[in-house]
This record gives C-alpha cells, structure tokens and sequence, in this order.
C-alpha cells in the first residue's frame, strides 16, 4: 500500500470512509459484524486512514469505528468531523460550528470512538453564521490542548 505524507501523519493513499456503515446506502447499519470485518480487513490491507464524522448515524458511526478499532487504534490515522449537529438545541442536521459547539462535538466524538485522541478534526460544513477565523481558532485551541 502506498503512504503520503500529511504533515507529520502518515497515512496509506486509499482510506476508507466508513459513513455508509451506518447510513445513506441500502442496508447501512444492518449488519456491525460484516462492517467490524470490513474495517480489520482494510487493516490487514494496509489502509492506516479512516473517516467518519459525528452526523453518520447520526453519532452511530463513531460508535462502531470504537468497537471496531478497540486495541487496534494506534494502527489508524482516525479522522472525523464536527458542523452538523448542533448540541446547543437544534438537533442533527443543523450547522452549529460556534466554539461551545465544536467543544461538546469533540468530547463527544473521544468518547464514541473510544480513543483519547483524534488524528484529523475537521468543519464537515461552513456555517455561514459564525466566522471562519472563530471556528479555526477553537479547533487550534483544541489542537494546543492536545
């Protein structure tokens, strides 16, 4: 498998984003065994990323990655999102990517994927109700605090 460098992560060219485990496509999330052997079966391929975000599911998909990467987490680069559920009120599918947001977003995400860390933490879309450069600023606090 071939490897890129992504600043100081490395992690194999092909990934596997894991979001139609739980949702979007016919018969997601209707069988967890057969989505934990997909998921050691790309380990044992050699792919190191793997994508999900907090909305598949919603929450759902963080919580099979953590199942199904229990004493296997430091084989992957771990990548999920933030921006679509608004925990302040509003639910699922709502933009909230204000800094109360994205904090509660990413205590939650550590606890679904069972990990003390995530690799890549990303806005899955912009709101255009709060600026970019607060959204960044929360995510670089968070980064800071480790």
């Amino acid at each position: 498998m071939h490897h890129i460098h992504l600043r100081d992560l490395d992690v194999s060219r092909i990934g596997l984003g894991a979001m139609g485990m739980s949702q979007a496509y016919t018969g997601a999330g209707t069988d967890e065994a057969e989505s934990i052997r997909t998921v050691h079966r790309a380990l044992e391929l050699g792919v190191t990323f793997i994508d999900t975000a907090e909305i598949y599911g919603p929450y759902t998909n963080e919580e099979l990655l953590g199942r199904a990467l229990k004493g296997r987490r430091d084989q992957v680069v771990l990548a999920t999102k933030f921006g679509l559920v608004s925990h302040g009120g509003d639910g699922p599918g709502n933009q909230d990517s204000s800094p109360a947001n994205i904090r509660t977003a990413v205590e939650g995400s550590l606890a679904r994927l069972g990990t003390d860390h995530i690799d890549l933490y990303y806005q899955h879309r912009v709101d255009p109700n709060v600026p970019i450069e607060e959204t960044a600023g929360t995510v670089g606090e968070l980064i800071a605090e480790g």
